[in-house]
């Protein structure tokens, strides 16, 4: 049994060592020239890529798109130019080991730390102050509700909330808030799993009071864009719990073989959904 054991360790160790090693895939045409439309800037000396497009004339508004796991800021792309018809300002950033941007290792990801980033963004393109549209996916989400979390006065304890869930895994919009200084917030790593970006999943059930409790107490108002064929969350049960927790939410409910990636399942049907709602204001 042992040798058994010890020729599979064996023959692990180079096929790992060969898997470590491989190339990363040639970028398709319509990839590359996402990449060489946007730019970098410095988080503690790692690489963050980021899109930042100029739009409509006579607009001020700036809408900043935080894409999903586990993917990068592509997953808006069949939409960024009906947004740019809409906003002054169109900025998209992949998070810190996603798509362009440096994946670390080992690094310890955190939301906290990708919300960081976000913030570090805005002070890099002089936006900090300014009031901002934050349009979230997934993973995005999570970032939101936390950016969210740091324009509230401290939470009140939400412990009869404890049940509730700690994020929401579809597009979730934000217009301005009164109250808010952020106006509007409308490649997993191969090795040391334990630091990879998947903790993410661990850190939404421990501080599911935090972010949740944010999307409850912000003056912000939401919007839900829903597939009813999400396989994360699904209908109707997610939409009930939905509109339990946040009863002043809006929803839009798109056709029902619409799934979890509504901006490019139907970006037209996604799109008409997050400007009827921006539009409300």
């Amino acid at each position: 049994m042992k040798e058994w054991w010890l020729q599979v360790g064996l023959l692990g160790v180079p096929l790992l060592a060969v898997y470590l090693h491989i190339p990363p895939p040639q970028l398709s045409p319509a990839l590359r020239s996402w990449k060489s439309s946007g730019s970098f800037f410095t988080y503690k000396d790692l690489n963050i890529f980021y899109r930042d497009s100029s739009g409509a004339v006579g607009s001020s508004d700036v809408v900043v798109l935080l894409h999903g796991f586990p993917t990068s800021s592509y997953d808006w792309s069949k939409i960024w130019e009906g947004l740019t018809q809409r906003f002054h300002r169109v900025i998209a950033l992949d998070f810190l080991g996603f798509g362009f941007s440096d994946k670390p290792r080992p690094h310890g990801y955190s939301i906290f730390e990708q919300a960081t980033i976000v913030e570090g963004l805005l002070r890099h393109l002089g936006l900090r102050h300014q009031r901002i549209n934050l349009l979230s996916h997934d993973y995005g989400d999570t970032v939101a509700q936390e950016l969210l979390h740091r324009s509230l006065p401290p939470l009140l304890p939400l412990a009869s909330h404890r049940r509730c869930r700690s994020h929401l895994d579809l597009i979730v919009s934000t217009a301005p808030g009164a109250n808010s200084r952020l106006g509007s917030i409308h490649c997993i790593t191969r090795a040391f799993p334990s630091l990879s970006i998947l903790q993410y999943i661990n850190q939404r059930k421990k501080h599911r009071e935090r972010w949740v409790g944010a999307l409850m107490s912000t003056s912000v108002p939401l919007h839900l864009i829903y597939g009813p064929l999400d396989p994360v969350n699904p209908h109707p049960e997610f939409l009930q719990l939905y509109k339990k927790v946040l009863p002043t939410s809006t929803v839009s409910v798109l056709d029902d073989h619409i799934s979890h990636y509504p901006q490019l399942e139907d970006p037209l049907g996604f799109l008409n959904a997050y400007l009827n709602f921006i539009n409300s204001f």
